[in-house]
């Protein structure tokens, strides 16, 4: 089955614009092998950003500004929110190549989306769906539009065919840990440790929507924790936390900032950093124990 005829059920406007949102990260993958190289300028965040960074951002504003869908939208390589004079009224955050510094060995990148109805400075839990495509040996796409989460696969002729429907996080003993170690505040040190006397094994790439993919499939759970100095950690709220939280909260799992629900957060700017914990439900509930303990 392809992308469309699963989307035939879903309201015809967001049907639209996940569609939109597939045909530019189509044309994001075929750019990949020309522009790998750094640019000149940093992102809000101070961050050096690739070619394929700027590249891939300006691809979905112009693709998404044109559709007359969104008339708002939040990039992680923007800072402000940009309004478009648009019939639409879908509001849309965007990673548009997370993982990026990845490419030059040649390792899984992705762009990673929420849709929201109106303005996008809300709760996560106000999403009506979220979707990711990760360029891999395979490029897939991922999405939810709170029926389930569904994996379609982009195959030789062009379209994304399913090939997985109404996936289930599973029970799994990998964990995926950012920041270091001697930098761990005490709960989460905690927490770590019984996750390796469990017999956890780390599968960590760089890459968070390919990490967070890999525990959508294979269970466990991916931590960017608050650290020594920066409490508040280093991932997005609205870009990289509350999207893919989304996805995983839709699979039966569940994500979190250590002490609650990422996708009931308020979010005061859009450059807002908060620590995440994503994956199963039993991974998040000793977290937000150990962190409540102090």
């Amino acid at each position: 089955m392809r992308l469309e005829e699963h989307l035939s059920g879903c309201e015809p406007d967001l049907a639209k614009l996940i569609l939109k949102i597939a045909d530019s990260c189509k044309t994001i993958k075929s750019g990949f092998m020309s522009r790998q190289s750094c640019s000149d300028t940093e992102n809000v965040y101070g961050e050096r950003q690739m070619a394929l960074d700027k590249w891939a951002d300006e691809v979905l504003i112009a693709d998404l500004k044109a559709s007359g869908l969104v008339k708002y939208l939040a990039s992680e390589e923007q800072p402000e929110i940009l309004e478009f004079d648009s019939a639409g009224n879908f509001g849309v955050t965007m990673d548009p190549l997370d993982g990026s510094s990845l490419i030059g060995v040649n390792l899984a990148v992705g762009t990673i989306i929420g849709i929201y109805r109106g303005n996008v400075l809300a709760p996560g839990n106000t999403m009506v769906g979220a979707m990711y495509v990760l360029y891999g040996p395979l490029t897939t796409l991922t999405y939810t539009v709170k029926k389930g989460v569904h994996e379609f696969v982009l195959d030789a002729s062009g379209d994304f065919v399913l090939q997985k429907e109404n996936i289930r996080i599973p029970d799994g003993k990998i964990f995926a840990p950012g920041a270091l170690r001697k930098e761990y505040l005490p709960g989460h040190l905690k927490w770590i440790e019984a996750l390796e006397a469990d017999g956890y094994k780390i599968r960590f790439s760089g890459s968070f929507v390919a990490d967070v993919h890999q525990i959508l499939h294979k269970g466990g759970v991916f931590t960017y924790p608050g650290y020594q100095g920066n409490e508040n950690g280093k991932l997005r709220l609205l870009f990289e936390a509350n999207p893919m939280g989304f996805i995983i909260i839709q699979a039966g799992g569940a994500a979190s900032h250590g002490m609650g629900d990422i996708l009931e957060v308020i979010p005061v700017k859009v450059s807002q950093r908060i620590p995440i914990y994503i994956g199963g439900i039993k991974e998040i509930d000793l977290i937000e124990k150990f962190t409540m303990e102090g």
